[in-house]
C-alpha cells in the first residue's frame, strides 16, 4: 500500500509543461512524416502481395491447364510411367497412373487455389486493421 502511494505522489508531483515552441513543431512534424511514410511503405507492400498472389494465380492455372491437357490427351490404355520392378504396388501403381494423376491434379489445384484466396482475404483484412477508420 504505501508504494502504490508513492507511486501516486510520484505521478501527481510531475507536472507536464507543454509550451508553443519550433521544437516541439519540428519534432512532431518529423514523426507525422515517418508515420507516412510507414503507411506508404505498408500499402506499397500490401500491393506487392496482391501482385504475387495474382501471378501465382495464373502460374497455377496455366500449369494445371498444361499438366491435366497432358493427361488427357495420352491413350486410356497407355500408362503415364512405368516401372522395371517386380511389386505388386509398383505395378498396381503404374497400370493405375492415370487414374491417380487425374485425381491427384485436381486436389493440387483446389488446395492451391484455396490457399491464395485465404492469402487474400488475410491481406485483405490486415489491410482493413491498418486503415485509420
Amino acid at each position: 500500500m504505501t508504494k502504490d502511494k508513492k507511486l501516486e505522489e510520484l505521478f501527481l508531483s510531475q507536472q507536464p509543461h507543454f509550451n508553443d515552441n519550433a521544437d516541439f513543431m519540428a519534432t512532431l512534424t518529423r514523426r507525422l512524416d515517418a508515420v507516412e511514410y510507414v503507411r506508404q511503405h505498408q500499402d506499397a507492400t500490401l500491393r506487392h502481395y496482391r501482385m504475387a498472389m495474382i501471378a501465382a494465380f495464373i502460374v497455377g492455372v496455366i500449369s494445371g491447364a498444361i499438366s491435366l491437357t497432358f493427361v488427357m490427351s495420352m491413350p486410356a490404355d497407355v500408362p503415364l510411367f512405368t516401372f522395371h520392378v517386380q511389386s505388386d504396388f509398383v505395378q498396381w501403381l503404374a497400370q493405375n497412373s492415370r487414374i491417380i494423376s487425374a485425381t491427384v491434379l485436381p486436389l493440387l489445384l483446389c488446395i492451391g487455389t484455396m490457399s491464395i484466396i485465404r492469402n487474400i482475404h488475410e491481406i485483405q483484412h490486415f489491410r482493413h486493421t491498418l486503415s485509420p477508420n
